[in-house]
Order: structure tokens, then sequence, then C-alpha cells
């Protein structure tokens, strides 16, 4: 199986990142940083499905399990990234079980769904197929994003969709919704990702959280929360940070000079 859905089924964390830069050799320093997962991010940024299949190939080999934020939910969008290489699709836009059922739907193939059936680089365009078929919906990730007030209030029928592995909560859009944008340590917003941690829990399923401004003691209180589907950081913050911090060293022992 899928080794990141076995670990989030047996309730172990499971920790990735998350790429917005299309480039595949972003895709392999990250891959053989030791992340559980790799996350393209096609829903904020360029990152359409040739570059996605580059950094597929990237991570295939290098031990994470590479996902697809997909751009929205629907149908094309998630079985074109399950073709191309993703063992599991981060659906955006899902706010209430008939959304999760569209979701889970459009990632599993018959009777369980309606994905459609093709040679493609996931099965060895063909020389796969059967084995691919027969294990595609065990072992696809599905993970649905919950984004804003109405998800929050929805979250127990939307975990009791056949198929949802899991939900991601995006903190920055959670807090918009709420009327607080940024707010995302305010006790409101705050409670409501302890909301949907505690019905994460009761149904069996994995809570996950972006931390993006990556530190110990924001890992440790995502942990502490309760929280098993950790995606830390992404490409561009990497990047951000660690040139900041060079550029404020190498400046500081100049003019210290």
């Amino acid at each position: 199986m899928n080794a990141v859905k076995k670990a989030l089924l047996q309730g172990h964390i499971s920790i990735g990142t998350w790429i917005q830069f299309g480039h595949p050799g972003i895709a392999e320093v990250l891959a053989n940083a030791g992340f559980d997962w790799i996350a393209a991010d096609m829903e904020h940024s360029d990152i359409g499905i040739q570059e996605f299949t580059g950094l597929c190939r990237s991570i295939y080999g290098r031990g994470p399990v590479p996902l697809a934020r997909v751009r929205e939910n629907d149908v094309l969008a998630i079985r074109q990234t399950l073709d191309m290489g993703a063992l599991g699709v981060i659906v955006p836009l899902v706010n209430t079980s008939d959304d999760a059922r569209r979701a889970v739907a459009a990632a599993k193939y018959p009777p369980a769904g309606i994905r459609g059936f093709a040679f493609h680089r996931n099965n060895d365009y063909g020389a796969g197929f059967d084995d691919y078929v027969r294990e595609a919906n065990d072992d696809v990730l599905v993970i649905v994003m919950v984004e804003t007030k109405e998800a929050v209030e929805n979250i127990d029928s939307i975990l009791g969709v056949e198929g949802v592995d899991g939900i991601f909560i995006g903190p920055y859009d959670m807090s918009g919704s709420y009327g607080m944008p940024g707010k995302t340590d305010d006790p409101l917003i705050k409670a409501a990702f302890q909301k949907c941690v505690g019905a994460c829990r009761k149904a069996g399923k994995a809570a996950g959280l972006h931390v993006v401004g990556v530190s110990e003691p924001a890992i440790h209180e995502a942990i502490e929360s309760g929280f098993t589907f950790l995606g830390l950081g992404m490409d561009n913050v990497f990047l951000d940070t660690a040139a900041r911090k060079t550029v404020g060293i190498a400046r500081g022992l100049a003019a210290g000079g």
C-alpha cells in the first residue's frame, strides 16, 4: 500500500512539504531531504500537467510519495494527476459532504467512482494495467481541504464520506472565512482547528495542517494539537528564508569588519 496512506490509517505522523516551482531539480533536492511525501501545488502556481509529470519522475525512487493539490474539485483535474504519477490528491474547495463525494468519485475506478480507464504513466502505459486497476482504489490517498467556516460546520458529514482518508486545513484561508484574514492564532480559529482534529480522531481519519512558517515551536504545537499529516514549509519559503539569513549574516560580518 501507498506508504503515506498506510501510515495515516495506522495513526502515525506523516511529514511532507510543498512545491510551487515546477522544476524537477527542486523536486530532486526535496526528495533527497527525507520527507515522506511531496505535494505539487497545482492550485496556486503555474504547475501544469506536463510540469507535474516531470516532478513525479524526479521524486520516484527517492523515497517520498508524490501527491498533487489539484487546481479544483474536478473530475479531469483529479484523473489526470493520478494518471501521470500522483499516488494521492489533495482536493480544494470541499465545503460539504457532496463536495467530498465528488472528489472521491473522481479518484476511484468503478464501481466505487467514475475514474476513467486508460493506459498511462502510473500503470506503465498499460504493461501493469491489470495490477494497477486492481490496487488503485485502495492505494490512492484522498485528502480534502477544509478551508472555510462552512466546511468546519460540516466536518462530521465530510469525514463520514467513504473514501475520504483525511482533511487538510489551509490556515490562512480558514481565518479569512471567519472574517479575520491572517489571524491564525486567534482563539476562534484555534477552536475551529481543534474541532476538526477531534472529528478526525473520532472518525479514525487523518488531520492535516500546513505549517508555512517552519520552526520547532510551530511543529511541536501542530503535533501536540493532534495533527498527523504535516505539510512543512514549501520550496519558495525554504529558498527565501535561507537566502535572507545568509545575506543577513554576511552583511553583519562585513559591517563589523
